[in-house]
């Protein structure tokens, strides 16, 4: 079984990254058995290969498998509690869910910030299989599956701010916030990389999701106020809000560096940057009060920002995303954030009307 079952992943994997608008699935090449097979052992493989798409219980699933219950929950619990599936509590039923790799597992075996020798294995073995994949599939993004949220208190007066570009609107809706480690940071860590002094228990997730990283993964909960706090400290470390490109189904806020996050590594690959990764606002520079102290080229995670022959800074709207990442660095008050007047749409309303546009967007229409 344990060759097979390996093999059975690919298709398991890639038809979870298709249905959750995923990047990476299953491939038939070396890098993604070394991967499977430091994640799953063979019998935790054959249970992630039969999990249905939709919220399950451990009783449903035995039904599938034609195992006992009470044992495989039991397997179930503690997958979830290494991260190769979430899990919440609902009511006093414990449900569980399959995940995909990319939003999913390669996060969540982060999430704990512990640094076992299988943590400093995955690390290694997650970064060769993503670029294993991308060497034979260059990865191309047709619609945004993330967007950026900017720092609201830096967009000049006059401008509507819509609730869906406040981070506030998602820490004031959600009764359980969560922060565990950053999972691109520490990957960073266990493969001995230098971090630069980024904070690392940044990683926020809300509602169910929150419930799943507190329990399993080693996660914190917090307040509101808690919460306002951590987000100060990232944008004083010039870290990118950025969240699922939806208004309503927004489960997580990752806050991002420019020298590890995957994301944003693998955003600046596409042709047009600031099309697929984006607030829909814009800096705005004043040169009365710019002292030309390159502060800001320095903190701009996109490298979008350079000075021009006037000493004030110009930037390429190709490649800013548009975080404001500049602006909370000023300490001139001179960069305001203003709406982009063309090339931003508002986000789709949830995650059905995503994958709408993505096969619109794949399809050419």
């Amino acid at each position: 079984m344990s060759d097979q079952v390996y093999k059975d992943m690919i298709d398991v994997m890639t038809t979870r990254s298709l249905a959750g608008g995923g990047v990476f699935g299953g491939k038939d090449i070396p890098e993604f058995y070394r991967v499977a097979k430091a994640l799953f052992t063979p019998e935790e493989a054959e249970i992630n290969n039969a999990m249905p798409l939709t919220t399950f219980s451990a009783a449903q699933l035995a039904e599938i498998m034609e195992r006992d219950a009470e044992a495989l929950g039991k397997d179930l619990k503690q997958m979830a509690d290494r991260g190769l599936c979430s899990s919440y509590m609902k009511g006093d039923l414990r449900l569980f869910r399959a995940a995909p790799f990319v939003p999913g597992i390669f996060e969540y075996v982060f999430m704990a910030g512990t640094t076992t020798d299988r943590d400093k294995e995955l690390a290694k073995a997650i970064r060769e299989y993503k670029a294993a994949w991308q060497a034979e599939t260059p990865i191309v993004i047709p619609f945004p599956l993330q967007r950026v949220i900017t720092v609201d208190e830096t967009i000049e007066s006059g401008h509507t701010i819509h609730t869906y570009d406040q981070v506030k609107t998602y820490i004031e809706a959600n009764d359980y916030i969560a922060a565990a480690t950053c999972y691109c940071r520490h990957a960073a860590v266990l493969r001995g990389e230098d971090t630069h002094g980024m904070p690392m228990q940044v990683c926020l997730s809300f509602g169910k999701t929150a419930q799943y990283v507190t329990e399993s993964l080693g996660g914190r909960m917090l307040t509101q106020d808690e919460s306002f706090k951590l987000l100060d400290e990232c944008r004083e470390a010039g870290l990118v809000h950025m969240t699922h490109n939806t208004t309503d189904d927004v489960g997580y806020l990752c806050n991002c560096d420019k020298y590890h996050c995957y994301a944003i590594k693998m955003i600046l690959q596409q042709p047009h940057p600031s099309a697929m990764f984006n607030s829909g606002f814009e800096p705005r520079f004043d040169p009365d009060k710019c002292t030309a102290c390159e502060t800001c080229l320095d903190r701009c995670p996109a490298i979008a920002l350079e000075m021009s022959d006037q000493d004030v800074p110009e930037v390429d709207l190709n490649l800013c995303f548009g975080c404001a990442v500049c602006a909370t660095g000023c300490d001139d008050d001179a960069i305001t954030m203003v709406a982009k007047e063309v090339g931003y749409e508002p986000p789709p309303k949830n995650n059905a009307e995503l994958m709408q546009k993505m096969v619109a967007a794949f399809s050419g229409k």
